[in-house]
């Protein structure tokens, strides 16, 4: 993933941690900084497991979201 990435459109879809896995809640970002940062408050809030996936159709998982929240944080 190139630092130009995380200008570009994702969509995240949030699977609550203590919900059946039939309920999730999909959104459109404008940008990839935007649905990593969305991501990252719901783990910290809400327990979810995010997935997001990149206008290029990269698939960033839970744990990548996860080992990679710290870089997100300062940016």
């Amino acid at each position: 993933m190139m630092p130009t990435d995380l200008d570009r459109p994702a969509e995240l879809t949030l699977w609550p941690g203590y919900a059946p896995a039939r309920v999730a809640d999909s959104r459109s970002f404008p940008t990839l900084r935007a649905a990593l940062a969305a991501a990252v408050a719901a783990i910290d809030a809400e327990d979810a497991s995010p997935w997001i996936i990149t206008e290029d159709g990269d698939i960033l998982a839970p744990g990548w979201i996860r080992a990679n929240s710290a870089e997100t944080r300062r940016q």
